[in-house]
């Protein structure tokens, strides 16, 4: 699948980047990794993926903020202890653990237990795009030869 995307260029990885924030187990770093070393440009992949990443994590903020919890936990396969930790999570570290909201595992259900506790949107969009344009600015400086 990962391969299908990248052969789509900027359109892959904005949906792979997509998929990857709300329930599929996908790595847009992957197809970002392959699409840089085909030689398109980096701006423009770095922009399509944390747009695209970004716009999933409201996916998963409009599901905490409308949905009731036992939707959300299916949705997201989490178990009661899983949606506590989370919920745990957010309230020792506030709206700063957002910008770790791309990091696996723990991302996914800290965005939407943002919209359950209706954390204010503008201050989510601003932490949550900033940590994942910088991760994606990490993959691309790694990737790319200096």
């Amino acid at each position: 699948m990962m391969e299908a995307l990248a052969q789509w260029g900027v359109p892959g990885l904005f949906i792979s980047a997509f998929l990857a924030a709300t329930i599929l187990p996908l790595s847009s770093e992957l197809v970002l990794s392959a699409l840089l070393l085909s030689g398109q440009s980096p701006t423009a992949l770095v922009l399509a993926a944390t747009t695209g990443n970004v716009l999933g994590s409201l996916t998963n903020y409009a599901l905490g903020l409308w949905a009731a919890r036992p939707v959300v936990q299916k949705w997201l396969r989490m178990s009661d202890a899983a949606y506590e930790v989370a919920e745990q999570r957010f309230r020792k570290y506030g709206l700063v653990s957002l910008c770790f909201a791309w990091v696996p595992v723990i991302g996914d259900p800290l965005t939407v237990i943002a919209g359950a506790l209706r954390i204010p949107l503008i201050g989510f969009l601003i932490l949550v795009t900033t940590g994942k344009f910088a991760r994606y600015v990490v993959v691309a400086y790694l990737v790319l030869p200096a």
